[in-house]
Parts: C-alpha cells; sequence; structure tokens
C-alpha cells in the first residue's frame, strides 16, 4: 500500500460530521507525562464551562485499558500479572477492552454533547503493538477498525520525550508488564508514534514533553480550546 493511501486510510477512521461533543485522546510513551496532563487539561476545561465528561461521570476522563468493568479485568490481565502474553494476543485484548468502552461509554458520551477526554487511545495499540512489536500498522489499525466501529479521536494530544529521559522519572507506582520492557521498546514506540503521525498529522497536537508541567500544560489548554471553538463545541 502507498504511503497516500496509507494516509487516506487512516483519516477515513476519523468520526467525520457528527453535530455533537467532542473526543480528545492523550498519547506517549511511558512516562512522558500525560497522565498529569490528563489531569491538568480536566481541570482547566471545567473552568471554562465545558460539558466535560461522560456518562454518569461529569467532570471525569477515562484511561485505556479500562473504564468498564471489562476494561479493567483486562488491564489487569495485561499490565499486572506476570504472564507470557504473545504480541497477538495483546493487541487483541486492547482492541476488547476498547470495543467495550466505546459501546458502553465513548460513543452514548458523544451522542448526549459531552467533551471525552481518554488516557490512550487505538494510537497506541498502533506505536506499541503494530510497530514496537512488529505486527504492522495497518494490520492492527484494521483490527481496531473493527474493534471501535471506525472512532478516532477528535484530536490525539502527543507528549513527546526521549525513552532515556522518560525512564529516568521517578515511577509512582511498580512497572507494569510493558514498562518492565525496557527503554529499546520505548524507543521502538517513539518511532512508531511518529509514524503515526506522519500518516494523519491534522489529528494531533504533537508537544515538547521535556518542558515543566506548567508550561506544557498552558499549551495544551490553548490549543485545545481552539480546536474546540473551531468544532463549535
Amino acid at each position: 500500500m502507498s504511503h497516500q493511501g496509507e494516509v487516506q486510510e487512516a483519516h477515513e477512521l476519523t468520526p467525520l460530521g457528527r453535530d455533537r461533543g467532542f473526543f480528545i485522546a492523550f498519547e506517549g510513551i511511558d512516562r512522558c507525562g500525560k497522565s498529569t496532563q490528563v489531569g491538568r487539561l480536566c481541570a482547566a476545561l471545567l473552568a471554562h464551562g465545558v460539558r466535560l465528561g461522560h456518562v454518569g461521570v461529569p467532570g471525569g476522563s477515562l484511561r485505556e485499558p479500562g473504564g468498564t468493568p471489562t476494561g479493567e479485568a483486562v488491564r489487569e490481565i495485561l499490565l499486572h500479572r506476570r504472564h507470557e502474553i504473545t504480541p497477538w494476543a495483546e493487541a487483541l485484548l486492547y482492541a476488547a477492552a476498547r470495543a467495550q468502552l466505546v459501546a458502553d461509554v465513548i460513543a452514548p458520551s458523544l451522542r448526549e454533547g459531552w467533551v471525552v477526554v481518554c488516557d490512550r487511545f487505538v494510537d497506541s495499540s498502533l506505536a506499541y503493538q503494530g510497530h514496537a512489536r512488529g505486527l504492522g500498522l495497518d494490520r492492527v489499525l484494521e483490527l481496531n477498525r473493527w474493534a471501535t466501529g471506525g472512532l478516532f479521536p477528535d484530536l490525539t494530544v502527543l507528549v513527546e520525550i526521549d525513552a532515556a529521559a522518560a525512564a529516568a522519572r521517578p515511577a509512582g507506582e511498580a512497572p507494569d508488564r510493558i514498562e518492565r520492557e525496557g527503554i529499546e521498546f520505548q524507543r521502538r514506540v517513539a518511532e512508531g508514534y511518529r509514524a503515526v503521525v506522519a500518516r494523519d498529522p491534522a489529528r494531533f497536537a504533537v508537544l515538547d514533553g521535556t518542558r515543566g508541567a506548567e508550561e506544557i500544560g498552558a499549551e495544551v489548554e490553548r490549543r485545545v480550546l481552539e480546536r474546540l471553538e473551531v468544532a463549535g463545541v
């Protein structure tokens, strides 16, 4: 498949023509600081009076895998149990949790006009399993096309940082199964994200994650509010 064809295929997954809601995802390698920025953005959007949250949880954000009982059970299997999982089993488990999250939470919330913020979404699978695990971006993309019904975020915030710098940051808890893969794996993940951005750059806001949390947060807030205004949200 040509690169032009790949770009078009990725673009077609963006939810076009939806007149309600707005979907924002945060992405990046482990310990890049994206989860901190999720919290900061949610606080900022609430301060601006944005209808942030999802069905049943006004003001809240989502995480992947998770967000539903099924997703949280899959999260435990994927991240916190010390057993072998093949790359395709890993990709399928992430897609299964994502399918449940879209069906039960994200799609209904968007239909009701919520601004939904999620810590990771399909781009994580493309970078981690598609590129870093070597399964192929197109094959993992197709899997997730079926899992999500073609839903991609309206805006994806990618926090970029060198893998060695991220690894040097203090961990809030014991490393999970993915984090234990090490720096070289995280470098491949970072390469994967760059490849994903190249396919559909208009959907991404790529930020320098080496700066202070306040400076990054201010840029995230500005860029998100600009996108919401353009979208008429």
